[in-house]
């Protein structure tokens, strides 16, 4: 800040007027401080990132899936439109005679099956349900490794 110089017309700022300046100085250096301390916040900048990344995945990754259920729809049209009428019939025969057999099984095995395994076995089912993600995660590693393995042994 300048000092008046006697020439000049306007009077000295008064004492107010330099308390809302210094209030006004004050809130634009704590704004400065605060954009700082944001920028070298580097935890915080790569968890934005990190975020930001996984928004990106997943939308790519649901693009994908609805590409491949696109083309699997295509491929099972193709595939419906070239095969003659009688073999379609057999086949819905045969998957309802299969369907059937396997509800009549499905019933006759829980008929049979002794309470306390059904309940044993209704108790993991929900569990699975529950733990879908690590289950799959885990298979997925299993499958891994045992390709891995394989490759290993045909070398």
């Amino acid at each position: 800040m300048s000092t008046p110089s006697p020439g000049d017309k306007e009077a000295a700022p008064s004492p107010e007027e330099l308390r809302r300046q210094v209030e006004h100085t004050r809130e634009e250096l704590g704004q400065t401080v605060e954009a700082l301390a944001a920028k070298a916040d580097v935890k915080a900048q790569a968890k934005e990132k990190a975020a930001e990344i996984k928004e990106q995945a997943a939308e790519k990754a649901t693009l994908a899936t609805d590409q491949i259920r696109d083309k699997a729809a295509q491929a099972a049209q193709l595939v419906k439109d070239k095969t003659p009428d009688p073999v379609l019939d057999k086949a819905a025969q045969a998957a309802t005679q299969v369907r059937d057999a396997a509800t009549r099984a499905g019933q006759l095995a829980a008929e049979k099956t002794p309470d306390p395994v059904r309940e044993k076995a209704e108790s993991a089912a929900a569990t699975a349900k529950a733990n879908r993600t690590p289950l799959l995660a885990a298979a997925a590693a299993l499958v891994v490794f045992l390709l891995v393995r394989r490759s290993r042994r045909c070398r």
